[in-house]
């Protein structure tokens, strides 16, 4: 078969063309560069962000992502820049070396003055992706009811399937079956704390990092424990969830898996192996 041969601004011609490619892409981005400095303007102006957002709508509702839980997303990624950029205002260096105090002065007020500007602009944003309630609220406690839906389960699958391949490399428990129980550790928690789950997982982990290698070096795939048994949590990344919520709150956690109709002995088992590994040094 005849090889198509590759178009040259891709790879370049021999004898320096993609070198001479690579300096004027240089060039024009100096350019663009002075040219925004002159209008004192950024390139990502109002209408050019809602393009991307919108493109991303598009693009998610051709995944199958209904409009609502896009917009909860996108909304939610908002928020977290905006307090990522509040945060990182307060990280600002100092004035000037040898300015002078009148200038210090004028710098730290005015540096005060964009903080304080940027934390209510976090809290709007905050607001607009969650509501009015924060963490232990009362408003809170009333979200506790809100269903669980399919955006907070596949949040919380992103969230711990990177930490399991920590311990395993394979799961062997039904997707379904890992929904329903996601769906029940989430209901544990109010819409809040929902959104800000991934970090908590996180931190369990690390906390709990000998623990649960021990944990699932006894009992998880790779031993000689069968899947279909009092340890079957432990062949699905679900577990690292579920051993989250049974540490922070059990009662809690049980009512919701009894509501689900989820196999007790899963939760018993998983209990046990956890207590069993419990003189693990941390």
């Amino acid at each position: 078969m005849r090889r198509r041969p590759v178009e040259s601004w891709r790879l370049g011609k021999p004898g320096g063309g993609s070198c001479r490619w690579k300096a004027a892409e240089t060039k024009a981005d100096e350019e663009d560069t002075i040219n925004s400095a002159e209008t004192g303007r950024h390139p990502l102006d109002s209408a050019s962000i809602l393009n991307a957002k919108e493109t991303l709508f598009e693009l998610l509702g051709r995944a199958g992502m209904l409009r609502d839980e896009a917009e909860e997303l996108i909304a939610i990624v908002e928020a977290g820049a905006i307090a990522d950029a509040h945060s990182e205002a307060g990280k600002a260096a100092g004035e000037p070396a040898g300015s002078g105090e009148p200038y210090g002065t004028g710098w730290h007020d005015g540096a005060r003055a964009v903080g304080e500007a940027l934390g209510r602009v976090a809290e709007r944003a905050r607001e607009r992706a969650l509501g009015q309630a924060t963490p232990g609220s009362a408003a809170d406690a009333a979200r506790g009811r809100h269903p669980v839906g399919r955006v907070d389960v596949e949040r919380a699958k992103v969230a711990v399937m990177p930490l399991y391949l920590t311990f395993s490399d394979s799961s062997d428990l039904d997707p379904e079956v890992s929904d329903e129980v996601l769906t029940a550790v989430l209901g544990t928690m109010g819409l809040v704390r929902r959104v800000g789950y991934a970090g908590q997982l996180q931190r369990f982990t690390e906390s709990h990092r000998r623990r649960l290698a021990e944990l699932y070096a006894r009992f998880g795939p790779r031993s000689r424990i069968a899947v279909h048994g009092r340890h079957s949590l432990l062949h699905s990344p679900t577990s690292i969830a579920v051993l989250e919520r049974l540490t922070a709150t059990p009662t809690a956690l049980r009512a919701e898996w009894e509501l689900a109709e989820l196999p007790p002995a899963w939760l018993d088992g998983l209990a046990t192996a956890w207590r069993a590994s419990e003189t693990v040094p941390e």
